[in-house]
């Protein structure tokens, strides 16, 4: 967007500019689109797809259409528009802020550049100018897909609390897709300049950019001891590498991590957003997921392979090494030749809360999702907290923590509140999303206290390792076979479901199955009931397999397989979580027909 005449300035040193324009109300008819559903984090398709005609304008109008049947405050309401800087994101904002005007809305507020991370979003909703203004936030984003052109795109809406939609609005936006006949519009509307912090005064219509970071840094402040972690990160036997993958997470890394801590300039690597994050030439082919199959760059500086392995390095390897994906809510924590899973980041999070502020008044509850080890749920049981299983999507744990609030005063109150999913995000309840860079920053504050109090550097294999001969190790790694047929990935889901409760005593592999079910989920909070979560083989050895279709892709299906075996503190704790895990994919191909119906037998990604 380009520049219009400024004016004056506003009391927090932001230019506000005027422009005396005439913004008209215009009704355009269209018809309904097929394919609009949205997954477990809003809807992605091709960037193309949403590029053609009226594709997001109709999403957009539907989910107004949505908020204003239920009675949400759109009517001069406060509402963020940002994204995570893929291709087609400028265009994107500018069409929703049409829109949002179009039905209403008094005040949009943009992160610089058009960029918010998915977690920044939330604190924005949640945090900026006295708290809560904004009924609600779009969020234009595919989170850790690949962007540009020819690769994906997507949008969700987070509600006034800063989370995802729940399923209940989702399910009525989906309908409006089905039978919608207009959408509004503004006309006249100037192009802005998104570039830096400014108040856009358009008519009766404001227009806030403001500092992407300035909000996140501000509620991550709250959350930890800055000073305690600057006094490791200075530390001259402590060395660290952020890779943010050319995604949003470059602006929050850089400011934080090396102007706020102290790191070393250069320490957050990838550190420039791109729209399509690097593309086919980079080492992760764009696909910025902080993974050790994708985060190849990063993954390799730490002294592993993909697999996890140690292999020798020309340079000395840093003491702590993390990523991020394109939208910075996932994260990846490493030390030197030392990988951490995201279900054991989780678990080691929740035992050492006691060393993080936010959680010195005692940590009340914590969660996970379904297919996520349980790791955790020996550390809560040790520790007497609760502990909640709920289905994959980070919704899910929005009504756990918001029990006790004003959302549902009459409820039990379960923060503070630690939660994560195995596909590497992790978060508590400061804000409504996963957050990247919250995770790096609580793995950061425990290495910092337990150094100080050792005396000798700590590092991430050490809490590890202290973790496991406590507790015992769940060993646990996840397949998924991309891209394959949607209607044959279907079939097979049905067939493992039709068996549920038919296994059961039945040997698999020298393990005897104790339960195979498909995962429903009763919300303690709302009441709310969501089936076929995934399908469920547990053994009576504890081992598990996991089926589910992803809900984040947007070509074909990808179907995920977990995996998990416990050991206990006694067993061989030292044993690579591939090897260990790969009779029970055995099992499962057996379990599931997987090759019959898809005709995969090994997967596209492992980790």
């Amino acid at each position: 967007m380009g520049q219009v005449a400024s004016s004056l300035c506003g009391l927090d040193g932001r230019p506000v500019i005027k422009n005396d324009v005439t913004l008209a109300v215009k009704t355009e008819p269209t018809e309904p689109i097929s394919g609009q559903a949205p997954g477990t984090s809003g809807l992605r398709k091709k960037t193309k797809v949403f590029m053609e005609g009226n594709y997001l304008a109709n999403y957009v109008q539907s989910v107004f259409n949505t908020l204003l049947e239920e009675n949400v405050p759109v009517q001069n309401g406060t509402l963020v528009v940002s994204g995570d800087g893929r291709f087609w994101n400028p265009e994107a904002i500018e069409i929703i802020i049409k829109i949002a005007f179009a039905n209403g809305v008094g005040r949009i507020w943009c992160g610089t550049d058009g960029m918010l991370s998915t977690p920044a979003t939330s604190a924005v909703i949640r945090g900026r100018g006295y708290g809560f203004e904004p009924f609600g936030g779009f969020i234009c984003s595919a989170s850790h897909n690949p962007g540009g052109i020819n690769d994906d795109f997507g949008i969700k809406y987070n509600c006034e609390n800063g989370g995802p939609a729940p399923e209940k609005l989702t399910n009525k936006m989906l309908e409006w897709t089905g039978k919608i006949k207009e959408y509004k519009t503004i006309e006249g509307l100037p192009k802005l300049d998104l570039s830096k912090p400014a108040i856009y005064k358009l008519a009766d219509k404001v227009v806030e950019v403001f500092d992407c970071v300035e909000d996140h840094l501000k509620m991550l402040k709250q959350c930890f001891d800055f000073p305690s972690i600057k006094r490791l990160i200075t530390r001259p036997d402590f060395t660290i590498v952020y890779d943010c993958m050319s995604g949003v997470q470059g602006p929050y890394a850089k400011r934080i991590i090396e102007q706020e801590l102290g790191a070393a300039p250069g320490s957050c690597t990838n550190a420039v957003p791109k729209p399509d994050f690097g593309g086919p030439d980079s080492a992760w082919h764009g696909h910025a997921d902080p993974n050790l199959t994708y985060a190849v760059e990063l993954v390799a500086t730490m002294g592993l392979n993909k697999e996890g392995q140690k292999i020798s390095s020309p340079k000395p390897i840093p003491s702590f090494g993390a990523a991020a994906d394109g939208d910075a809510d996932r994260n990846m924590i490493l030390s030197s030749q030392f990988f951490v899973s995201p279900s054991d980041s989780l678990a080691m999070i929740v035992d050492n809360a006691d060393l993080i502020p936010q959680f010195r008044a005692g940590l009340k509850g914590c969660a996970r999702s379904m297919p996520t080890s349980g790791a955790v749920d020996l550390v809560a049981k040790a520790k007497e907290i609760e502990c909640f299983e709920v289905p994959t999507g980070w919704k899910f744990f929005g009504n756990l923590m918001d029990s006790g609030t004003q959302y549902f005063p009459d409820k039990k109150v379960y923060t503070p509140f630690i939660c994560g999913e195995e596909s590497f995000g992790t978060g508590a309840d400061h804000v409504r999303e996963k957050d990247g860079m919250w995770a790096v920053l609580a793995w950061l504050q425990i290495l910092a206290r337990k150094t100080e109090k050792a005396g000798k550097l700590v590092s991430v294999e050490d809490v590890a390792n202290e973790h496991w001969k406590t507790y015992g190790r769940n060993y646990y790694a996840r397949y998924d076979y991309e891209g394959v047929d949607k209607p044959k990935a279907e079939q097979m889901m049905k067939a493992m479901s039709d068996k549920s409760g038919q296994l059961v005593g039945q040997t698999f592999g020298n393990m005897k199955i104790k339960i195979n079910d498909v995962f429903e989920y009763n919300d303690p909070v709302d009441g709310s009931v969501s089936k076929n979560q995934g399908v469920r083989f547990i053994f009576e050895d504890g081992s598990r397999i996991i089926f589910r279709l992803s809900g984040t892709g947007v070509a074909g299906a990808t179907v995920r397989l977990y995996l998990e075996k416990y050991t206990p503190p006694e067993g061989n704790l030292s044993l690579h979580q591939f090897d260990v895990v790969q009779p029970l994919a055995d099992v499962a191909l057996q379990l599931s027909s997987l090759k019959s119906y898809t005709g995969r037998e090994k997967p596209t990604v492992i980790t």
